[in-house]
């Protein structure tokens, strides 16, 4: 009994916390949001932090991408190709990976690689007191440290997701020439036919929202890190959680918000 309690208690305590992280990270959203409409922007912190989320993740990127479109043209091609409807593999590729699959696939990506590194750096910087060291010499951290990641995810994100559309597209084109004998001029006009000019904006779209929620919350849980070295890894796996979670749940908002309609059927 004793035993049940004390787990009680602690996972209710953990709540209670992440509950209290995520306030901070609502209210550090709205601090940061402000801090850019006046223009205090550190523009080689910018820059460094561009590198970081743009180039350093670039690979990795791609080569999710490039697989995720060989494993969808697999899982679709045979089947399209059985009930006569071949043609329509590009598209129905294309439509998947422009308003769903590239942008949660590289904000997926990008929250393993940066989103913890942002957690990690900024709560080591907290639990060994450089925060108040910034304080001290009249720094704001939201300028120093918050503004530099949320500017480099929102510019750095959507570049990669277009990216990650067009080695995907490459991916699946390359496996549907190959394995399916689907031409590439049918493949890439059934994309054309599908696809849409609302799908790439919707993608850029979540792309957006995807890189404000993972520097904030990985900024946000590194500020409210506390209790030496131990914390800095639990606030590392609860940025990553809490990014990851933020990412699905607002992915299918804004899905519903943009796509939930009827439409219209091409018979």
């Amino acid at each position: 009994m004793g035993f049940l309690q004390l787990t009680n208690e602690i996972g209710s305590n953990s709540l209670r916390r992440w509950g209290q992280r995520v306030v901070a990270a609502v209210f550090l959203g709205g601090q940061a949001i402000v801090h850019l409409l006046k223009g205090k922007i550190h523009s080689r912190n910018v820059l460094e932090q561009m590198a970081i989320v743009g180039p350093g993740s670039l690979p990795i990127a791609l080569l999710t991408a490039a697989t995720v479109g060989m494993v969808f043209t697999i899982g679709v091609a045979r089947e399209f190709i059985n009930f006569g409807a071949g043609t329509a593999v590009g598209g129905v590729l294309a439509i998947a990976l422009a308003r769903e699959l590239s942008p949660l696939i590289t904000a997926i990506v990008v929250t393993g690689r940066v989103g913890s590194a942002f957690a990690a750096e900024i709560g080591t910087m907290q639990v060994t007191d450089q925060i108040d060291a910034l304080y001290m010499l009249k720094t704001d951290p939201i300028d120093y440290l918050v503004l530099p990641r949320l500017i480099a995810c929102c510019m750095m994100i959507p570049l990669l997701t277009i990216l990650s559309f067009v080695i995907g597209m490459a991916g699946g084109l390359l496996l549907a020439d190959s394995l399916y004998g689907i031409s590439s001029s049918v493949f890439l006009n059934s994309a054309q036919t599908f696809l849409t000019t609302w799908d790439l904006f919707c993608s850029l779209i979540k792309s957006m929202v995807f890189g404000v929620l993972i520097s904030v919350i990985g900024c946000s849980w590194g500020l409210t890190t506390t209790g030496g070295a131990k914390g800095v890894g639990q606030s590392t796996t609860a940025a990553v959680v809490t990014a990851l979670m933020a990412i699905f749940v607002s992915n299918f908002l804004l899905s519903w918000i943009m796509f939930h309609g009827p439409g219209s059927v091409t018979l």
